[in-house]
């Protein structure tokens, strides 16, 4: 089983006026730019949001991301939010100017030497490179926090850093953000004094309380109520949490382990969370791929699953290979749970009675009229066709208008339509984000 892999790397340049030259290689399969210190590149300028976008290594190629910013992220005059780059690109963020392509060398990523960490379970590469990162994070008793889409195993991720760490022997409490209500997550977190409300007949500790010596699980972070947020905030750097209705704070020795499904990146540029709560969980940061970028491991999901319930059941459960081979052909955008809940209902019910999914298609609109839904759906196509024409073309927008065999000024018009011409009034202005 291979120990490492290799990756390529790819050169950075950031170009300011007036200012040195900064250029970076890197091999990172996601690097942020921004004006902040937490930022992977740091650009100092005042046209550059604090967490502005975000260059991606993905299946498709380098994707270039904005992440909401105030002022844009441009190629060749043209406003992108996502845009797959070429080989060689050239981008503005905010006023400076940066470009990126690959350099000769591979660097080595290491990679875990079992198939599985914890109760996560995969032999891809991507894989093993995330156990291996997670192996490293668990070591160090620092916050983390986990993104990924639902359902590809945040939790089981985080349970892995708990039992692989010092904290192991202590207790691991698991807080969802988003299934609380909103009325309770307070007490939930921070616990409350007897007669601190109307029903508290007895004190109640919170869960960072119920935590001490142990690991805090907080799943879909991005939930809190951005009101709540300063408490959360205020028990990571004092260590110290405030039940309601105490006189006094009371200490915590617990870690944080939190999880998102969402960017929080974008959440703070969105005015939905805090930037400098942000910065607190995301010590380290663990990206855990979905299914569709790991579909090797699928069969090995399988087998997994099976065995699972032949141990539960007693039953030697057989394995139809051409079952495993039309499950690994199959879309899972419900990622890993979708895949284990399949497999539940197979072993339950038989293959017969099973609809394999299919890759999800935005929903049909009926709210609106026939041609309003249909001008709808046209105007988002064109959109996004212009602005990855633009970017395929760097900008030229003669070259564009040709190969998509339209004439100039009907391509032109098409542009202006859609705000995609970069005017004098567009410009970002020179204030700080």
């Amino acid at each position: 089983m291979k120990t490492v892999v290799h990756q390529p790397r790819y050169r950075i340049t950031i170009e300011r006026e007036h200012q040195p030259r900064l250029e970076l290689i890197s091999s990172e399969e996601r690097l942020v730019l921004g004006s902040s210190t937490q930022a992977d590149i740091v650009i100092d300028d005042q046209t550059v949001s604090g967490i502005h976008c975000e260059l991606a290594r993905e299946q498709e190629g380098f994707v270039l991301r904005d992440l909401r910013s105030a002022h844009g992220t441009w190629i060749s005059g043209v406003r992108v939010r996502e845009v797959v780059l070429p080989t060689e690109a050239r981008f503005e963020v905010g006023a400076v100017r940066v470009s990126c392509g690959q350099v000769s060398g591979l660097a080595e990523i290491p990679l875990h030497p079992e198939n599985h960490f914890g109760g996560l379970f995969g032999e891809s590469a991507v894989m093993r490179a995330v156990f291996a990162r997670l192996a490293r994070v668990a070591t160090r008793d620092i916050t983390v926090l986990l993104e990924g889409e639902s359902g590809t195993g945040k939790e089981l991720a985080a349970r892995a850093i708990h039992e692989a760490s010092a904290r192991r022997a202590g207790p691991f409490v698991v807080i969802d953000c988003g299934a609380i209500p909103h009325t309770l997550i307070d007490a939930e977190l921070f616990g409350h004094e007897r007669g601190a409300y109307t029903g508290a007949s007895q004190p109640r500790p919170g869960a960072f309380v119920q935590a001490e010596g142990g690991t805090i699980f907080l799943d879909e972070v991005a939930e809190l109520d951005l009101e709540l947020q300063p408490r959360l905030l205020g028990a990571l750097e004092r260590r110290e949490v405030k039940p309601i209705g105490a006189a006094q704070p009371v200490p915590i020795n617990v870690r944080i382990v939190a999880a998102t499904n969402q960017d929080l990146r974008r959440r703070a540029n969105e005015g939905f969370f805090r930037e400098d709560l942000y910065y607190r969980l995301a010590v380290a940061r663990v990206r855990l791929p979905s299914l569709r970028e790991r579909s090797a491991d699928i069969p090995l999901l399988i087998r997994h699953f099976i065995a699972q319930h032949a141990q539960k059941d007693g039953i030697d459960y057989s394995i139809d290979e051409d079952l495993v081979a039309r499950l690994a052909l199959a879309a899972w955008p419900g990622n890993v749970r979708e895949l284990r809940n399949v497999i539940e209902q197979i072993v339950a019910f038989g293959i017969e009675e099973v609809r394999v999914v299919e890759a999800p298609r935005e929903p049909v609109r009926i709210d609106a009229p026939f041609k309003t839904a249909k001008a709808q759906v046209l105007a988002a196509f064109e959109h996004e066709y212009l602005v990855a024409l633009l970017a395929q073309h760097g900008g030229n927008i003669t070259a564009a208008a040709s190969a998509a065999e339209l004439d100039r000024v009907h391509f032109l018009r098409l542009l202006d339509r859609h705000g995609l011409r970069k005017s004098r009034s567009s410009s970002p202005p020179p204030q700080r984000a």
